[in-house]
């Protein structure tokens, strides 16, 4: 490794173009370390873009999991081997090993590269949410084998840490990310934007309307905006995003005041967390909640579960609310009391703001290079050891 600069393999299941938590996190992770000088290639799924920025992506073919059809099955490809050793990386990154990841790890451990591995989604509690309830007791000593490959293990929350930690994962360090507060703003509000998740309805004084912005699929627990809506008169609810469930949802929502916008992106995103008046996290199965952070940034509250990495972010009572997920009537309460109550919103939402600004991309990859470093260090004391061992041995 010479001098502070770095070679960097990063193998992704998903990447750009599709918009998600995963790929938000590595377009700003590569812009900063492109600017901070590091050298980075991607290895992503069939379907990325290939390239990104300065950066190549080395697109890998396979085949859609029927259960999750964004995630691909992908196989063994002798580029893999071919590009990585050419490449010459100081360090692999597998960023939420699944299929593309083994093969990334194992080209990693033949290679002889120090190998950092990141766990951003929480498949075991995803399993039952699509009928593979049976996979369930596997699925944990898969991810304890793949990350055990590993010198260093990050995830974004102390709960999903704890949660790894607890099925024998070690070491955990924390990689939480950060946010653009720049863009994610209150001042990007715009009466046009508020009439579009109103679904194209004149905006009236005295209206509420709340905003979900995510992945539109059976995971996220989102009948719960539906019961929200149901029990709140007058309420409009925006849900931002697509997925697999926005067919079901979207029909189920006819006649009532709920808009689907489909992907928003850059300043349009922007603009829709800050016309809104409050944003909505119903699913307990985040590591951490990107999408919560930006509509912090964007100053308004956030009624979410009190689950998985969110409660790193929200802190009840000071910057947004926190409801039991086994008691979603929590959730009606919380949002009631936000509508009620404008002055409580407003106090919230400005906590809230306070609070995403304490976090930065640069500050944040600036942590995850010197996971980088460690690795390396981690790594080349175990090949002394296993020298000296060796020599033991032959003594």
């Amino acid at each position: 490794m010479g001098g502070s600069k770095m070679r960097i393999a990063i193998f992704t299941e998903v990447f750009l173009p599709k918009i998600d938590g995963i790929t938000n996190r590595l377009r700003h992770t590569l812009d900063e370390l492109i600017a901070q000088g590091h050298e980075v290639l991607v290895f992503g799924p069939e379907h990325a873009q290939e390239s990104y920025r300065s950066v190549r992506v080395i697109r890998i073919g396979g085949l859609p999991f029927p259960p999750y059809p964004e995630l691909q099955i992908s196989a063994p490809d002798p580029r893999i081997l071919r590009d990585l050793g050419r490449f010459e990386p100081d360090v692999v990154h597998v960023v939420g090993p699944a299929c593309l990841g083994i093969w990334g790890i194992a080209a990693a451990r033949l290679l002889r590269i120090p190998l950092v591995a990141s766990y951003h989604t929480d498949y075991p509690a995803y399993l039952p949410k699509h009928g593979l309830e049976l996979a369930r007791p596997a699925i944990w000593p898969l991810i304890r084998t793949l990350h055990n490959a590993a010198q260093v293990n990050l995830c974004p929350s102390r709960f999903t840490r704890d949660e790894l930690e607890s099925h024998g994962i070690e070491p955990v360090g924390l990689w939480r990310g950060g946010v653009d507060t720049e863009r994610f703003h209150p001042d990007a509000a715009t009466q046009a934007m508020r009439r579009r998740l109103l679904g194209g309805k004149r905006v009236q004084k005295g209206q509420s309307l709340a905003i979900y912005v995510g992945r539109v699929s059976p995971e996220k627990d989102l009948e719960l905006l539906f019961d929200i809506h149901d029990a709140i008169p007058g309420l409009h609810v925006a849900l931002v995003g697509d997925g697999p469930d926005r067919e079901r949802l979207e029909a189920k929502a006819s006649g009532r005041r709920i808009h689907f916008t489909g992907f928003l992106r850059g300043e349009e995103l922007a603009a829709a967390y800050a016309s809104a008046d409050l944003f909505v996290m119903p699913s307990s199965t985040e590591t951490l909640g990107f999408v919560v952070l930006e509509a912090m940034s964007a100053g308004i509250p956030a009624v979410a579960a009190a689950a998985g990495g969110i409660p790193d972010l929200v802190s009840h009572g000071e910057n947004g609310l926190l409801f039991d997920p086994a008691r979603p009537e929590e959730a009606i309460e919380h949002v009631q009391t936000l509508i009620r109550r404008p002055t409580q919103r407003a106090h919230l939402g400005l906590q809230a703001r306070k609070f995403a600004e304490t976090g930065s991309w640069h500050e944040e990859t600036r942590r995850l290079v010197r996971e980088y470093k460690k690795a390396i260090v981690l790594a080349a004391q175990t090949d002394l050891l296993k020298k000296l061992r060796r020599m033991w041995r032959l003594a």
